[in-house]
């Protein structure tokens, strides 16, 4: 019986039969009291900075909501420290507010929740619907960003809107240059985290370490030149499909004009769906660029048994097949790595792989 969202959202990322069993009950924060609600990071009366804002649900911070911060964060150089809550909301980094940091502050992702209930095909209140840009929790497009100890979330569920066919419910939508996100969780079904640029011609580069990302239908996609470091990627079982596949991990829609996609390094893809039933990616070719050449290395990775290892990648389009597209692996492990057809699993040699790392897809920059 697969964990909904909702009551995943509070349960260990670690322990889907842990959810199970406990049900929708919250994770106590590890900030020492309700005394010091920010933990180590003071607090309106020991601030930080002038640039730090406190974000606490019960009032003990300058506001109440995620959003209304991100409002009062006028400019560059803000922190968010944002106490243990579930903020329902959606929320906009826009590209004047570059170099701001977000907080989880219990230091526990599981704590701090940003959560909203957008699809592709949801109403608008204005008429017409949100598409997939419009699904998201969140958007950020200002470079610069950084978030530590944060969930973000999309708990759109297929089951509750079964006439709904727009079913893409994003929850982070990341666009801007240098952006880091550590022990972070993006929580969703069809197309999680969607790791992008602001424009064709642009380049985004992201750091993603030590991060748990799931869902089940490209549920990381998007043009973005992204590193994936000591990540989880967990594949949701479906009720909703009599047979494989469930869904696709990976959906690089890289330009042609972006010399590097995404990066996969000493990372693990899992999850509860039977043996064989994911791809580990597809490429995405969409309309606004036909001239896109997705690009995807998956590195020194374990892949668990739900990858199907005879065809791990698919086409989205029969116009632009997969093989036609710049995907590698390299020195991966597991029962979905395994080598039983050699035509369908493209590796590097060790001298390519000298050049598929952190460093090469990153330059110049070095998060931390």
């Amino acid at each position: 019986m697969p964990v909904s969202r909702r009551g995943f959202l509070t349960a260990s990322a670690g322990s889907a039969a842990a959810a199970l069993v406990a049900g929708p009950t919250a994770v106590p924060a590890r900030a020492t009291g309700p005394r010091r609600p920010f933990g180590r990071y003071g607090s309106p009366a020991a601030r930080l900075t002038p640039a730090t804002l406190y974000v606490h649900p019960g009032g003990a911070g300058d506001v109440t909501t995620v959003r209304d911060a991100v409002a009062a964060a006028d400019g560059p150089g803000h922190t968010l420290v944002i106490a243990p809550g579930t903020y329902r909301q959606t929320l906009a980094v826009d590209p004047a507010r570059t170099g701001m940091t977000w907080i989880g502050a219990s230091e526990d992702a599981r704590d701090v929740v940003i959560v909203y209930d957008n699809a592709a095909g949801t109403p608008k209140p204005g008429g017409g619907t949100y598409g997939t840009t419009g699904s998201a929790t969140a958007t950020v497009q200002a470079d610069g960003f950084t978030a530590r100890w944060i969930t973000f979330a999309n708990d759109w569920l297929r089951a509750d809107h079964p006439g709904v066919t727009g079913t893409q419910a994003v929850a982070l939508k990341v666009q801007g240059d240098r952006s880091a996100f550590h022990h972070c969780r993006f929580l969703g079904h069809q197309d999680t985290l969607y790791a992008d640029t602001m424009a064709l011609g642009t380049v985004a580069r992201q750091y993603f370490a030590h991060c748990h990302v799931e869902g089940d239908v490209d549920f990381v996609f998007g043009r973005a030149t992204a590193v994936f470091a000591h990540c989880r990627f967990r594949t949701l079982t479906r009720a909703d499909l009599p047979g494989a596949p469930y869904g696709f991990v990976f959906a690089p829609s890289t330009a042609r004009t972006t010399p590097l996609g995404y990066l996969v390094t000493r990372s693990r893809v899992d999850g509860d769906a039977p043996d064989g039933f994911y791809k580990l990616a597809r490429p995405w070719v969409p309309s606004s660029d036909p001239t896109a050449r997705p690009m995807l290395t998956v590195r020194d990775t374990r892949l668990g048994p739900g990858i199907d290892a005879a065809a791990p990648y698919a086409d989205m389009s029969s116009a632009h097949p997969w093989q036609s597209m710049l995907f590698a692996e390299y020195r991966n492990t597991g029962p979905g790595a395994a080598v039983t057809v050699p035509e369908n699993r493209p590796r590097l040699t060790p001298e390519q792989a000298r050049a598929h790392t952190r460093r090469t897809w990153l330059g110049d920059w070095r998060p931390v």
